[in-house]
């Protein structure tokens, strides 16, 4: 009986209950859908990985860098995996690296540019009106 009201919940007829099911999670689910393509969401940024990285830096003050060893230990991240991730935040112009010497060994500090500081914000924004729609 079970597996009756499932099939027969759907349509009576089969077409019919198939159209009204999907105007009724349609009529709900529709704008959503509407404002999902119509809300940029930076693919660069959406990565699980990048979005900790940005978040993390979006956190340090402007004119303030972070140590690459400091954020890695923040995110729990391999030395491998966090540059990966950092080259193509990079390559976006998110983020800066600026590589100089303590002492003889060589250390890396990061920090947000001005335009992934404002890329940050805006994908925090756009993310927002997706979920609050």
């Amino acid at each position: 009986m079970t597996g009756e009201a499932r099939a027969q919940r759907p349509g009576e007829p089969e077409d019919a209950g198939r159209a009204g099911e999907s105007a009724e999670s349609g009529g709900a689910e529709a704008p959503a859908v509407a404002t999902a393509s119509a809300v940029d969401i930076d693919p660069v940024i959406h990565a699980q990985a990048r979005l900790r990285i940005m978040a993390t830096l979006a956190a340090v003050p402007v004119g303030d860098e972070l140590h690459f060893p400091r954020l890695r230990e923040l995110l729990d991240m391999t030395a491998g995996n966090l540059s990966t991730h950092l080259s193509k935040l990079e390559g976006a112009g998110y983020v800066q690296q600026n590589k100089t010497y303590s002492g003889r060994s060589p250390a890396t500090y990061l920090a947000l540019t001005s335009e992934g500081r404002v890329a940050f914000e805006r994908y925090v924004h756009n993310l927002r009106a997706l979920l609050d729609a």
